[in-house]
């Protein structure tokens, strides 16, 4: 059976991910993700990509990265690069990880039949066109649910397919207020980085 079922992949940019799902009021569950998504076809690989703060010497995010890579995810991660903000002068920090998704996809594309791009961001429409010239298809998985929606119009125009995430909260979430009851089993991200249970 599992040779007749179609060969998929899932791209998650963590950033981008974990920001839609915070603003639609929940919390990922990455083992129900894993397996809500496992069961649309062959799953070849998951990825979870993020950019770290290399000179923390605790990251809040490192609980995530570590449960992740021992639970069936492909973990991609890069330091982010500091810069000073030429218009109000603060220090920033910068971890885009949109060349690594797009290598990667790329790469793996001649294996697969469907790709699942967890991202709402526009600068991946060149890659799902180029997905796409390969025979590969493409979901975007994101959401208009939210004011403003959290994924670019070209983007969504240029899928296959779209998934909204909030048509999903009850199988692959948790709703935020487990997080507080469950203090002591996981860690908050700041605003910048995911939270997870592990």
């Amino acid at each position: 059976m599992g040779q007749d079922r179609h060969r998929i992949a899932l791209f998650i940019d963590g950033a981008n991910f974990y920001s839609t799902a915070k603003t639609l009021g929940f919390d990922i569950d990455y083992r129900k993700l894993l397996t809500e998504f496992g069961s649309y076809g062959q799953l070849i690989r998951a990825y979870y990509y993020t950019a770290m703060v290399d000179d923390q010497e605790y990251s809040s995010i490192r609980p995530l990265i570590d449960w992740l890579d021992y639970n069936g995810y492909a973990v991609v991660t890069k330091p982010t690069k500091e810069y000073v903000d030429g218009v109000t002068g603060r220090r920033k920090l910068k971890g885009n990880m949109d060349v690594e998704i797009t290598v990667d996809a790329l790469e793996l594309s001649a294996h697969l039949d469907q790709v699942y791009l967890f991202s709402g961001d526009g600068d991946f429409r060149s890659l799902v066109l180029a997905l796409q010239r390969r025979g590969v298809r493409v979901t975007i998985v994101s959401s208009v649910s939210t004011q403003p929606a959290m994924v670019s119009d070209e983007l969504r125009r240029q899928a296959d397919e779209f998934i909204d995430i909030a048509d999903l909260s009850t199988r692959i979430g948790r709703p935020q207020a487990d997080r507080t009851e469950r203090l002591p089993r996981f860690v908050r991200g700041t605003a910048d980085e995911e939270t997870v249970d592990v």
